[in-house]
């Protein structure tokens, strides 16, 4: 699949502070689009359909499955989700980046359909601090707690699936690093060929 933007899927067990790092890059970067994803739960309060999620029902889902519509999906606690194929590449041709923020299968299957996705994986300190972080937060049981880590466990240890490890242990070092990766991408050859070659007629 050749296509003028890039693909970025990011994955992190939860704790691990992966939302912050997303919402400071969008903000921040240009021509970086946040993937939305369809689904076929329910809007929350406060959630509108097109920026948060695109919201369709279970018939409709599944005859984007059939159709081949989507480039992953994943079910969730009963919930389905996926990333439309359209209107990837829709956002990949208009020469934007698209990062995807999709759990480790999801992530798996992405790479299986778009091999030169750049795979990004955020890590805690350790067990000890992401533990902390989900204390911290009060929402949860300590059932509830145990369960979220030993699911984090279990997602760590895919991290070798991935192409970039971003360690979070220090906020702004940890974005720098998060956000050097996509600055890096865009300065490719391949990336800047076109831009290359129009500088170089110049001469």
């Amino acid at each position: 699949m050749h296509h003028p933007g890039n693909v970025f899927v990011v994955s992190a067990p939860s704790g691990a502070g992966k939302s912050t790092l997303v919402q400071r890059l969008v903000s921040t970067v240009p021509d970086l689009v946040f993937s939305i994803s369809f689904t076929t739960r329910q809007p929350r309060p406060g959630e509108v359909d097109g920026r948060d999620y695109f919201y369709i029902d279970d018939a409709q889902f599944e005859a984007m499955v059939r159709e081949g519509g989507f480039v992953e999906w994943v079910e969730v606690y009963g919930h389905r989700y996926g990333t439309g194929r359209d209107w990837l590449n829709r956002v990949l041709a208009s020469g934007q980046d698209v990062l995807l923020d999709i759990e480790t299968t999801g992530a798996r299957n992405l790479r299986q359909a778009i091999p030169d996705a750049r795979m990004i994986f955020i890590l805690p300190p350790s067990a000890a601090a992401l533990e902390e972080r989900l204390r911290s937060r009060g929402k949860d049981s300590d059932e509830q707690i145990r369960i979220r880590l030993e699911y984090a466990r279990h997602e760590m240890e895919l991290y070798p699936a991935y192409d970039f490890l971003v360690l979070n242990d220090d906020l702004e070092l940890a974005y720098r690093r998060f956000e050097s990766i996509f600055l890096a991408a865009r300065a490719t050859r391949e990336r800047m060929a076109p831009a290359a070659q129009k500088i170089l007629e110049g001469f």
